[in-house]
């Protein structure tokens, strides 16, 4: 399955990946710290997702209880893949030539980074 979530359903499902399964009134408390959204509007963005198959919903309570139906590392995977394919012509490099650049990495992230190559490299050989 492709998963192609706009970037409001992203950002709902950021929420479910940290937090697990919340109700609209918990996700929509989240929301709100970072930007202004209407309760309705989460709502709604909320049940299109579950018709979508992105969420599962619990109505066993009187507040539904919605859970990420896809997993944050599929997710990621397949937005990197279509990220590299359409931004930086297929050039994986490029993506993290730019990514290290534009981006403030700390030395535990470049050690990270410098494990995981080395890694790859002896898989490589």
């Amino acid at each position: 399955m492709i998963i192609k979530p706009t970037e409001s359903e992203l950002e709902i499902l950021n929420i479910l990946w940290s937090k697990g399964p919340s109700t609209v009134r918990e996700v929509h408390e989240v929301l709100e710290q970072n930007k202004e959204a209407g309760y309705t509007t989460t709502l709604k963005l909320m049940q299109i997702m579950h018709d979508k198959t992105l969420l599962t919903r619990d109505a066993s309570s009187k507040s539904h209880v919605y859970t990420a139906n896809v997993s944050q590392q599929k997710t990621q995977g397949q937005y990197i893949k279509r990220m590299i394919d359409n931004v930086f012509n297929g050039s994986a490099s490029q993506l993290v030539i730019q990514a290290l650049g534009n981006h403030k990495t700390n030395k535990k992230e470049l050690d990270e980074i410098k494990k995981y190559l080395a890694e790859m490299e002896k898989k490589t050989k």
